[in-house]
């Protein structure tokens, strides 16, 4: 069975971590395959929105740690292993596409790492949420931790990593590491992205890459390109379009171009 996969409903989609019987731990190929799946939604021009959840009772407890002898055993493996993390975050941040993260049960170290990655994170009221990552001797990689940083600040983020402790979904709502908790969080996040997806594509896409690039600290954010992407949407058909039902007292239709 695979162990990610891509169910597609209209123009939303949602990628689903398939091992529930291992809580959804991620294994070398898991954390490929789901950047794989990113990299070529990023690519789909008719993908209006993403959910990134997982099958079962939970999100993912993070790294499958029963195969770090294999794939993560020394420094040099472990900075392969992180360039493979890193990669998958990152092409979860960069879908141009809004992304809600939906948690339930646990969300732990590299379920979090994905989940940072996300634009939203929806929790249920009894997810279990945290970095446990110094309880293994691990470093969080630099661009998770800046995401963190951004989301929740500097001593929140101190607290988190510090202490490795599980928070509930309240607290995590409470710090800013979640946004909205919900009895079902992928429901709630379908019906958040269905509302976004109303909104013209080149503007989300447009304000997603340079708000990203901000929050990632001095020199992230590529100036040329986020001119790149207001010039593309000021020559667009979706800004004409826009204009147009403006005028004509309409909801405008979208198409991405």
């Amino acid at each position: 069975m695979a162990e990610v996969l891509v169910h597609r409903d209209g123009s939303l989609v949602t990628v689903l971590l398939n091992r529930p019987a291992r809580r959804n731990a991620m294994t070398l190929a898991m954390w490929r395959q789901v950047g794989q799946a990113f990299t070529a939604l990023a690519a789909d021009r008719s993908v209006r929105g993403i959910v990134l959840t997982g099958a079962g009772a939970n999100f993912s407890v993070g790294a499958d740690v029963t195969e770090f002898e294999a794939v993560r055993g020394n420094a040099a493996a472990a900075t392969d292993y992180e360039r493979a993390v890193d990669a998958c975050a990152d092409a979860i941040a960069a879908a141009p596409q809004p992304v809600v993260a939906a948690l339930d049960g646990y969300c732990l170290g590299g379920g979090c790492h994905m989940a940072l990655a996300a634009d939203f994170r929806f929790a249920a009221p009894a997810a279990s949420i945290g970095i446990p990552s110094a309880r293994l001797s691990i470093i969080y990689g630099v661009r998770s931790t800046q995401r963190l940083m951004a989301l929740v600040g500097l001593v929140a983020a101190k607290r988190i990593l510090y202490g490795g402790e599980h928070m509930a979904g309240e607290d995590a709502l409470r710090i800013g590491l979640v946004d909205h908790i919900a009895e079902d969080p992928a429901e709630a996040a379908r019906e958040q992205l269905d509302r976004m997806m109303l909104n013209a594509p080149l503007s989300i896409a447009g304000a997603k890459a340079i708000l990203s690039g901000l929050a990632m600290g001095p020199g992230a954010l590529d100036l040329a390109a986020a001119e790149r992407l207001i010039d593309a949407a000021a020559d667009s058909a979706d800004y004409v379009e826009g204009r147009r039902a403006f005028a004509e007292r309409r909801a405008p239709q979208f198409k991405s171009e």
